[in-house]
């Protein structure tokens, strides 16, 4: 039995989170013991215990990497649970404590961002890449371009495995919730309906929805749009979509609890990312039900989106490529109609929860032999 100790800083229940999440769900609990360290009263803790998994909570890591608290606290909770392997989720503070009490240790890199100049460039990536990779000795990004982040900052390329994320295979909503879901949105049959699923953040993207749909209405085209969530740029972009008039048609659902439910009604998901996007948990998710993407050529993206097979990729910040793409989509049944099949084929080949599972797992079991 190999003792594994996660340690995760979320107070909420963000990617990396429902990562954790999911792996717990599905891992060999004939070959691991897994625990899970969190900080105090955090949203996951319930979503754990659920789940059957103990979680320790600690004081000093709420939404912060490094800390001299968190590096003591830490170290007595990992003597005291004497596990094989501490596995940190962007916690260094985990990693030293780790290293410093001689365990192994795995650090997942869960996002992807522009890299700063400070460890990008000459003694700085050096210093970066040294320190990271002696408290660390086995990383794992969760991306092609969360690789490029961590080799960016003077990471070795084969020091870092490429593990992409998995979601559970979500269910159809019966036909009775969508059709309550439409009536309640607005949206009637013949409305093409495209969502985006994110934090209504600036570097979302979501101005560039707004304004390809503003296109393909002025155009005579019916289509609806879902903003799907909440966040600091919400109130802004609902004084946008109303100053162009478009209020009955880009539609502002907030929080949604039961992504499935939404996620039936779409046609067609979005992501328009253009400064943070590993691999997009709502993109695997809609791709389960065969929904085609049209997403940004930025992060995770193109990982997920093979272009012209279960999506189209269009070009960063560029809201004309995007209504193009959508109106392909729109106006070609028989694509449409291939991509909603190779959605659900690549998710069933890379992306389900149970092959995320096993590759975790595998990367525990060749540590444990070296």
């Amino acid at each position: 039995m190999i003792k594994v100790l996660n340690i995760i800083s979320d107070s909420n229940i963000g990617g990396a989170g429902r990562c954790v999440l999911t792996f717990l769900k599905y891992f060999d609990r004939s070959k691991f013991e897994v625990k899970v360290v969190v900080p105090e009263n955090s949203l996951l803790i319930p979503e754990i215990n659920k789940l059957g998994i103990e979680t320790i909570e600690a004081g000093s890591i709420a939404e912060r990497s490094l800390s001299r608290e968190g590096i003591k606290e830490l170290k007595k909770i990992i003597k005291s649970e004497d596990c094989d392997i501490v596995h940190t989720h962007g916690n260094m503070s985990g990693r030293i404590a780790a290293k410093q009490c001689g365990k192994k240790v795995v650090y997942t890199r869960h996002s992807v961002f522009p890299v700063s100049a400070k460890i990008s460039k000459g003694i700085g990536k050096k210093i970066n890449g040294a320190v990271n990779m002696h408290y660390a000795d086995d990383i794992i990004a969760v991306a092609e371009a969360a690789k490029e982040n961590l080799t960016d900052s003077g990471i070795a390329a084969d020091r870092v495995k490429v593990i992409l994320n998995g979601v559970e295979q979500q269910t159809r909503a019966s036909d009775e919730t969508v059709r309550a879901l439409k009536n309640k949105y607005g949206i009637s049959d013949n409305d093409f309906t495209v969502g985006i699923m994110a934090r209504i953040e600036e570097v979302k993207g979501h101005i560039y929805l707004i304004e390809a749909v503003e296109k393909i209405k002025n155009s005579g085209r019916k289509i609806k749009a879902l903003i799907i969530g909440t966040g600091a740029l919400e109130e802004e972009l609902k004084k946008t979509v109303a100053d162009k008039g478009l209020s009955d048609t880009v539609i502002f659902t907030g929080f949604i609890k039961n992504v499935n439910e939404v996620l039936s009604i779409l046609d067609v998901q979005i992501n328009a990312s253009y400064g943070t996007e590993a691999t997009s948990l709502s993109l695997l998710e809609g791709m389960s039900l065969g929904i085609p993407a049209v997403v940004s050529d930025y992060g995770g993206n193109p990982g997920v989106i093979t272009h012209g097979e279960n999506g189209y990729i269009f070009r960063l910040k560029d809201s004309d490529d995007m209504a193009k793409y959508i109106l392909k989509l729109m106006d070609d049944k028989d694509t449409y109609e291939y991509m909603s099949r190779r959605s659900k084929e690549i998710f069933n080949e890379k992306f389900t929860a149970e092959i995320y599972a096993r590759n975790i797992e595998a990367v525990y079991e060749g540590l444990m032999k070296k």
